[in-house]
């Protein structure tokens, strides 16, 4: 970053406020009097500001006062200055209300899509003077783009495993199994675990936190049962979709996703779990001691309050 010479080091915005009120007043006196200072306080400033910049910006004379040739390009200068100042102090204003300015947020890939629109559509109502830059992707890229302070926040699953993050809860989301309509699940009002055709179950690839979520409620990881449908893998919830369309096998799907119309386009049937345990907590994550924690707080309830319709 390029420091300002020495020679720049005494100059003021208050000068450059005095030499644009000559300029558009074309008098001292009038000048000085706008600024709520003495004539011959002003006019001792502008004799300090040409000397730190070394032109003569106005033509005295006892009848008038004109801008020189110098002095007409500088001011075009400072007038460019003083508004970008003026539009420091308010942005740095907005900062301070809660939920101003911009913020990088994150989102898992399984829960961004079907999530993130409609919580753009609420806070442009609700907080319009919040612009969100949007990032969806894994979570261990999510949490690493997080410590390296490319996001604020993100949305995650909980627990966050990795340590280092401050996180909160924000909502429960059940999955619910979705099968072919001719599949014999199907044709039962709610399902328990026990009655999960685990041999049929179909997951997305590792490295997706949702794998680990549907295989922790089935009990797979602690090993209570037997294996998951061995190679296939999907690399989305669109494609995870498709494979059960296609008589592939089932699946468990988040509620969101499915109020999102993941399955829009396909004859598949959803059946709800009616089993403690059924969901995944979504969250809220942030690095400790963040300078915005309290914006983060704030957010929270809001994130909360968009998610509700989808999973009535």
């Amino acid at each position: 970053m390029a420091l300002l010479p020495r020679s720049l080091a005494g100059l003021s915005l208050r000068d450059l406020e005095y030499a644009q009120a000559v300029a558009e007043l074309k008098h001292f006196g009038r000048a000085a009097e706008q600024c709520g200072v003495s004539q011959p306080a002003l006019s001792e400033q502008i004799r300090k500001l040409e000397a730190l910049l070394g032109v003569a910006l106005f033509e005295r004379t006892k009848r008038r006062v004109a801008l020189t040739s110098q002095g007409l390009a500088v001011l075009a200068q400072i007038e460019r200055v003083l508004a970008e100042s003026r539009r420091l102090v308010e942005t740095a204003h907005r900062f301070q209300d809660a939920l101003a300015g911009p913020l990088a947020l994150g989102a898992i890939e399984t829960l961004g899509p079907y999530y993130l629109p409609r919580v753009l559509k609420f806070l442009r109502g609700a907080r319009p003077d919040l612009t969100l830059r949007l990032t969806e992707a894994r979570t261990e890229r999510l949490l690493r783009q997080l410590t390296q302070g490319a996001l604020d926040l993100t949305l995650v699953a909980l627990p966050v495993e990795a340590p280092g993050f401050t996180a909160i809860e924000l909502f429960y989301e059940p999955f619910v199994l979705a099968t072919p309509p001719g599949h014999a699940l199907a044709k039962l009002d709610r399902l328990s675990l026990a009655s999960l055709p685990l041999d049929d179950l179909l997951l997305l690839e590792e490295g997706h936190c949702l794998r680990e979520q549907a295989l922790a409620v089935c009990g797979l990881l602690a090993g209570e049962k037997g294996e998951s449908q061995d190679g296939y893998a999907a690399t989305s919830l669109h494609t995870l979709v498709q494979m059960v369309a296609n008589g592939l096998g089932v699946t468990l799907l988040p509620r969101i996703a499915v109020a999102a119309g993941v399955m829009e386009g396909t004859c598949l049937v959803t059946r709800p779990l009616a089993a403690a345990g059924a969901w995944r907590t979504l969250g809220l994550a942030w690095r400790p001691n963040a300078p915005r924690m309290g914006d983060y707080r704030a957010l929270a309830p809001l994130l909360g309050e968009t998610c509700r319709e989808q999973l009535c």
